[in-house]
């Protein structure tokens, strides 16, 4: 069975911004502190951004093709056992193929592009 073509970061502007500067992105203070970048697939993605960036009005949304990434991206278990991708390393700024504004609802729910 084929795994997905893109996973999906949920980064904030300003982070986005200085990682655009640098030619990479390291990740949140928590990613840093676990020791690896926080992805998600487009199936987990809307659930991620609920439990963990609820009400964040700056959030953007990063796609990532996952065969740029290499041996560095594992799959790993997480809430209910779902596999979640993990970057034990850096993103680099050519690997995010689409940058997505995730404007708020009236209810503070994040809007999402279509995802693939």
């Amino acid at each position: 069975m084929e795994g997905p073509r893109f996973i999906y970061n949920l980064c904030r502007r300003p982070d986005w911004q200085a990682a655009e500067k640098l030619g990479r992105y390291e990740g949140t203070a928590d990613d840093r502190r676990d020791g690896f970048i926080h992805f998600s697939t487009a199936a987990q993605v809307a659930e991620s951004a609920a439990r963990h960036r609820a009400g964040v009005t700056d959030l953007l949304l990063l796609a990532v093709e996952v065969s740029r990434l290499g041996p560095a991206l594992r799959w790993e278990p997480s809430r209910g056992g779902q596999l979640f991708p993990h970057l034990y390393g850096t993103l680099q700024i050519a690997d995010v193929k689409a940058v997505h504004d995730l404007p708020l609802d009236p209810a503070g729910r994040h809007i999402f592009p279509p995802l693939t």
